[in-house]
């Protein structure tokens, strides 16, 4: 083997153990990749030209993902495992120049770095200006690499050099450059009409580029004193069906809401599918003393009359108390998408107190807009409005006294958290003796049950307790249903 052949092998097996790290990472940052997927992501190597970093990065993700809300944490995984680097100049000087060279005046022309700070700020605004006006998306992920570089260095500490892209954007402040951009795009065009709403959008999108490759070279130089593993630890943030419910952000609901929608749709499913299974209809006598005959008169194989299958009955008892606010949220998006697929849905909210909110979640209504509804019109609150699961478990059961039946699943979704109050166990054991099935999702780790003012563990010997932090575990109880 020559030594050229040998080199080529060493190069190629690094590049697939580098692919192999990079596999690994998506898919510990919660995207399901296959075996053949990540097959296919070696063959994309092999067509795709490696030093254009955006075709590779749209490759890779062609094979690799599976749905949009999983492109930004793959985003964030590929910029640290192929991170951007500089290409050589057209004459590269003899020495240390070359691909990945770190000098931040290789690329543009600026400072150096050792004149005065706002001399310097306001030469490097200036250059950003006229590089958002271009439109060169290359350029600019370059210029943000040298700001990061000229502009995000923090003193040094013992643990050694940290950038910090905040850093760079007070020095820069590029949200200030809207007015100057805005006249350079319309040129004389004037203001107004489609062409200034074309050119804002211009505008913001090239401004959240700029920001994005702030960060990401930010994460980049982190990656090189940390370690890639332990800065994507922190740098990624979790999928929508990851998020826990009780940290969710209002980023978090739209993707939540596509997600809860199938799972409200299976829930229903397999709630009648147990009904139909749990039951039969009438003995069809006649039927019976025929099929019979053939027997001798022994009635070995009983006929039923065929029994009419309902939509299930549900009602949904949900805690709106401020502890568990995210979570409150989610349920009653829970709440308006089994809407569609039961035929009497009945919602409760509660806090130490409680009211019917049914009427809040008619076909159509926003989430957001039931939330404010409830909290300004519904009686949930009695006394101080901390959470009284035992009050409002009597409030239900003495003024809806026929709302839970042997045709009612109930489903119940709070932390169980009791502020030391009276938990009302016997009322919720009446509630699931007479309804059909029942269960109680808890936001909570189940670590946690039990702890402080928690009734958790109580509840769980009354009621089907289920541990539902995220759209996973949801899925999970409704596929073990």
């Amino acid at each position: 083997m020559t030594a050229a052949t040998s080199s080529g092998a060493a190069a190629t097996g690094g590049l697939a153990g580098h692919l192999d790290g990079f596999v690994r990472a998506v898919r510990e940052a919660g995207i399901p990749v296959g075996i053949s997927q990540a097959v296919d992501a070696a063959e994309i190597l092999t067509v795709v030209d490696l030093l254009e970093r955006e075709q590779l990065r749209h490759g890779l993700a062609a094979v690799l993902l599976q749905r949009a809300a999983q492109r930004p944490a793959y985003d964030v995984l590929f910029d640290l495992w192929w991170p951007l680097a500089d290409r050589p100049a057209v004459d590269p000087p003899d020495g240390d120049g070359g691909p990945g060279d770190d000098d931040p005046a290789s690329t543009l022309d600026l400072p150096d770095g050792h004149g005065d700070e706002g001399d310097l700020a306001r030469r490097m605004r200036e250059e950003l200006a006229r590089l958002l006006l271009d439109g060169d998306d290359e350029a600019l992920r370059r210029f943000a690499r040298q700001a990061v570089d000229l502009l995000g260095r923090a003193p040094a500490s013992p643990s050694g050099q940290s950038y910090f892209g905040y850093r760079v954007m007070r020095a820069l402040s590029p949200d200030t450059l809207v007015a100057q951009l805005l006249a350079g795009l319309l040129a004389d065009g004037g203001r107004g009409g489609l062409a200034e709403q074309v050119a804002r959008q211009t505008v913001r999108e090239r401004l959240a580029a700029f920001r994005a490759a702030v960060d990401a070279e930010v994460r980049r130089r982190a990656a090189a004193e940390r370690g890639r593993e332990r800065v994507a630890r922190s740098a990624v943030r979790p999928l929508a069906d990851q998020v826990d419910f009780l940290r969710a952000q209002q980023a978090d609901l739209a993707e939540l809401r596509r997600t809860v929608a199938p799972l409200a749709r299976r829930l229903a499913v397999r709630l009648s599918a147990r009904r139909r299974m749990g039951r039969v209809g009438r003995l069809d006598f006649r039927r019976t003393v025929r099929a019979s005959l053939g027997t001798g008169g022994v009635p070995v194989v009983t006929h039923h009359r065929p029994r009419k299958v309902h939509k299930p009955e549900l009602v949904v008892l949900c805690d709106v108390s401020g502890s568990v606010a995210g979570f409150s949220h989610f349920t009653l998006m829970l709440t308006q998408a089994l809407r569609e697929h039961f035929s009497g849905v009945r919602a409760f909210a509660f806090v130490d107190a409680t009211d019917e909110v049914t009427r809040f979640f008619r076909p159509g209504a926003d989430v957001s807009d039931a939330v404010a509804r409830i909290g300004r019109e519904a009686d949930v609150v009695a006394f101080d409005g901390h959470s009284d699961y035992g009050n409002a478990l009597e409030v239900f059961a003495d003024r809806w006294p026929s709302a839970v039946g042997p045709k009612t699943s109930l489903l119940v979704l709070g932390d169980g958290r009791t502020n030391y109050r009276q938990p009302g166990l016997p009322v919720l054991a009446d509630l699931v003796k007479r309804a059909r099935s029942a269960h109680w999702l808890n936001p909570e780790p189940r670590r946690l049950w039990g702890s402080g003012d928690s009734a958790a563990d109580r509840y769980g010997d009354v009621i089907d307790m289920v541990e539902c932090r995220n759209a996973t575990q949801l899925a999970d109880f409704v596929t073990t249903l």
